[in-house]
């Protein structure tokens, strides 16, 4: 009885895995996917403010709501350190990438820092100097860029240079969101 139970059982096995229905009709098109280089894009917003002592030295910059960062994202922050004069007379900005760290002869250090989340950037001073100048300070200009790190990682692009990212990623200074934090 149970090898004509295994049998019927393996022959049914067989004649089951053997039919085939017809192939059903074609799905209904994805969504379009984002717009970007190979469907990646990259995002730079620019904040300007003035450190003090009221917002504990430090500039709070929450993603605006129509903003959406991924946990695979990274985010490189810029700060304006100087502008120059090219030879035809126009000023052209200098960007450097944080930490940035200024040592003086006395032997005082400041540094510029930031952390992130998927939903903020915050920028601080880290000092050692005990009063800061307004120089250091005030008006402090910053850029962001929220790039895709997969891409990042499989492409040869200097994330330390700003001028790098913006052309790898299409990036121009009309796509730049510029936003002005509270003192």
């Amino acid at each position: 009885m149970k090898t004509i139970t295994r049998i019927l059982l393996v022959v049914s096995l067989a004649v089951f895995a053997a039919c085939e229905g017809p192939v059903g009709p074609p799905g209904p098109p994805g969504l379009d996917g984002e717009d970007g280089l190979n469907g990646e894009n990259g995002y730079l917003f620019e904040i300007e403010g003035t450190f003090s002592e009221a917002n504990d030295y430090a500039l709070f910059f929450p993603f605006p709501d129509d903003f959406k960062m991924y946990n695979t994202d990274i985010v490189m922050v810029y700060i304006l350190w100087d502008q120059v004069e090219s030879t035809t007379g126009e000023l052209l900005d200098v960007w450097r990438p944080l930490p940035q760290t200024v040592v003086f002869q006395d032997g005082g250090v400041i540094q510029y820092n930031f952390d992130y989340t998927v939903g903020d950037v915050n920028i601080f001073i880290q000092e050692t100097v005990g009063e800061l100048l307004p120089a250091e300070t005030d008006n402090q200009v910053f850029r962001i860029a929220v790039l895709p790190a997969d891409f990042v990682a499989t492409k040869s692009i200097d994330v330390n240079n700003l001028d790098a990212v913006m052309k790898t990623f299409s990036l121009n200074e009309k796509s730049v969101k510029k936003i002005s934090i509270e003192k």
